[in-house]
Parts: structure tokens; C-alpha cells; sequence
């Protein structure tokens, strides 16, 4: 990748993380929820366990898509079933329990979990293919490594922006029935996001 095109790329990893979609939409319930430092293994999947895909999306994998096209039919499934499964776990994430009263259910994703939920997250899937194919098209290691390095800075931005705003939330949403509006939202958002997919 000639220098000339990093700025260009550093703005379309940072619109490509920061926009809504699965991650923040799951970055944003886990924080209010859970709370920004229980949030912080998820948070950290997110940010290096994309541009661990994006690593080997450009040495790669990509072209398995090519060889086995039923490849992909395969993928959106388990993207689809995964995601909805995810979209129940945050419309309970916080469930009070009988009365009321009680602690939260739930936990946070743990960092395995988050890192691998991006290979089966659609959105990941299509920023990937789309910054290998624009910045790095030739494949080579270097310009492989700009676009893995941008999607780590541009990441800790991110998750730590969408965890923050669902923090902020917590103190309005302390009410059981607040909370759960909230929950069903996001998780109602998290399954709107999978439409794309669905139609494409």
C-alpha cells in the first residue's frame, strides 16, 4: 500500500468500526448492563479480534469463497442462528429476578467469545473483504499489516466510545422495567441488523 492512501484508509477503518452494527449495538448493552471494566475483555475480542480476521482475510481466505461457493450460504446461516441466539442472551441479559428483586443474570462475552463471534458477524465479514480488496488488493504482507494496524487504532476508539455510552446509561436504566425496555431494544436492533444479510 503506497502512503499516499493511509489517511484514506484510517477514515474507512473508522467509519466502517464506529458506525452501529452488531458489535456496538452488543459493546453498548454489555456496558450498561454489565459496566465498562467487566466489559473490557469483550471489548478487547472486538478490537484485536478483528484485525486478526482482516489478517487472514488478506493472506487469504478469502479465496475459499471462490473455490466452494456453498461456503458462504453455509457462513450466513450460522451468522443468522448465532446472531439470534446472542439477540435472546442481551433481551435477558439483565432479567431481574422473581418480584422484582435481585441481582442481574447474565454475564458479559468473555474475550474468546467476542474475538470469535466475529467470524460469523456479516458486518465484520463485509468490512474485511471490502479493505483488503481496496487497500491491500495485492495481498502482500505489508500493506496487509496497514490495514490490520489502522483496525486496531481505529477499534480502541471505538469499543471504548460504545461501551462508554452504555455506561452512561446505567444510572437512568437502574429501574428493573427501564432496563428491560432497553435490553429488548438493543436486542431488537441487534436482529434488524441481520435484515441486509437475510435480503442480500
Amino acid at each position: 500500500m503506497i502512503p499516499e492512501l493511509l489517511p484514506a484508509l484510517l477514515a474507512f477503518a473508522f467509519v466502517t468500526v464506529i458506525t452501529p452494527g452488531p458489535n456496538n449495538f452488543m459493546l453498548m448493552a454489555s456496558g450498561a448492563n454489565f459496566g465498562f471494566r467487566r466489559t473490557v475483555p469483550h471489548m478487547l475480542g472486538i478490537g484485536l479480534g478483528f484485525p486478526a480476521m482482516c489478517f487472514c482475510v488478506g493472506l487469504g481466505v478469502m479465496r475459499l469463497f471462490d473455490l466452494w461457493p456453498p461456503l458462504y450460504t453455509i457462513l450466513t446461516v450460522l451468522s443468522v442462528g448465532y446472531m439470534l441466539f446472542l439477540a435472546w442472551k442481551i433481551a435477558n441479559a439483565a432479567a431481574p429476578e422473581k418480584g422484582g428483586q435481585g441481582p442481574a443474570t447474565g454475564k458479559p462475552l468473555s474475550f474468546f467469545e467476542a474475538a470469535s463471534f466475529q467470524w460469523v458477524n456479516p458486518k465484520a465479514w463485509s468490512m474485511a473483504l471490502s479493505a483488503i480488496t481496496l487497500y491491500a488488493s495485492g495481498r502482500s504482507l505489508g500493506a496487509v499489516l496497514w490495514v490490520v494496524a489502522a483496525y486496531v487504532a481505529c477499534s480502541a476508539i471505538s469499543t471504548t466510545g460504545w461501551t462508554a455510552l452504555g455506561t452512561q446509561l446505567r444510572r437512568f436504566l437502574q429501574q428493573p422495567a427501564r432496563l428491560r425496555v432497553f435490553n429488548w431494544t438493543m436486542a431488537g436492533l441487534l436482529v434488524a441488523s441481520l435484515i441486509p444479510v437475510i435480503l442480500r
